[in-house]
């Protein structure tokens, strides 16, 4: 299926008539996208729009992932659901105009917004950060910047679980009752806080303690306007996820404890 295509998507789902869709997919590419808003708005709106009204037709439950982006970032305190959106980048504006399609579309839908995602696979920060502290003598990493890494592995446990609660209260009340009783949007990063700069020092302080004496980067913190980026970044990513917790039953793990169980694994 291809994202940046709708026809593909509504192709796609109308084949398999799902029960659940779960959208992780996104055009993630922050800097890129101010260079190509078409293709980011396509992935991240467009085809969230579909899933929204395929869903609808066919009274299936969507959960769908959105991002710390969709906010300002001025604030000084962790983000409710509730507080007022207004992105600051072409990525953010385009994950807040899905949000709105799919709210629009009337589909049983849970939006997960989350923050600095990583995991053992793919391209992230972390597996970045412990390649370039091998092949350079000092990595400037901005301190200014607050959030909450979150584990990969801890989302997908958590939506495992947000589906087997909502089917287990659909034999009660029904599937379509119990998905609409759950629709909004939820909070879902990882617990506690800290900076880019703080979550690579945690990590090749972490690497150095596995691999006693590996000769790893020095790290210098540096404030974000000594790192320009085509995209400007939200100073404050903090997300409250009590909303997690009380509706579904579920905590985030603590960034530093998913920081130990990836590097284990890697």
């Amino acid at each position: 299926m291809d994202l940046a295509n709708a026809g593909s998507v509504r192709e796609t789902i109308r084949s398999v008539r799902p029960r659940w869709i779960v959208n992780p997919g996104a055009y993630t590419a922050v800097d890129k996208a101010e260079s190509e808003p078409e293709l980011a708005y396509a992935i991240n709106a467009e085809a969230v729009r579909v899933i929204g009204e395929e869903a609808r037709a066919l009274g299936a439950g969507v959960i769908h992932f959105s991002t710390d982006y969709v906010f300002d970032g001025l604030g000084n305190k962790p983000y409710a659901e509730t507080d007022a959106t207004g992105p600051v980048s072409v990525y953010g504006a385009s994950k807040l105009a899905g949000e709105k399609a799919l709210r629009d579309s009337g589909a049983a839908h849970m939006i997960f917004r989350t923050s600095w995602v990583y995991g053992t696979r793919g391209r992230n920060f972390l597996l970045t950060i412990l390649k370039l502290a091998r092949e350079r003598e000092t990595l400037r990493i901005v301190a200014d910047q607050y959030g909450a890494p979150t584990w990969s592995r801890d989302l997908a446990r958590m939506t495992a679980h947000v589906i087997g609660r909502s089917e287990a209260d659909a034999q009660t009340t029904g599937f379509e009752t119990a998905t609409q009783d759950a629709s909004g949007v939820y909070h879902a990063a990882g617990g506690g806080e800290t900076t880019w700069f703080g979550f690579a020092a945690e990590a090749l302080q972490l690497q150095y303690e596995m691999e006693p004496g590996v000769r790893l980067a020095a790290v210098e913190a540096i404030p974000t306007d000594q790192y320009p980026t085509p995209a400007k970044r939200p100073l404050n990513s903090r997300l409250n996820c009590s909303k997690l917790t009380q509706r579904f039953r579920w905590t985030m793990v603590d960034w530093r404890n998913s920081l130990r169980e990836v590097l284990a694994e890697i």
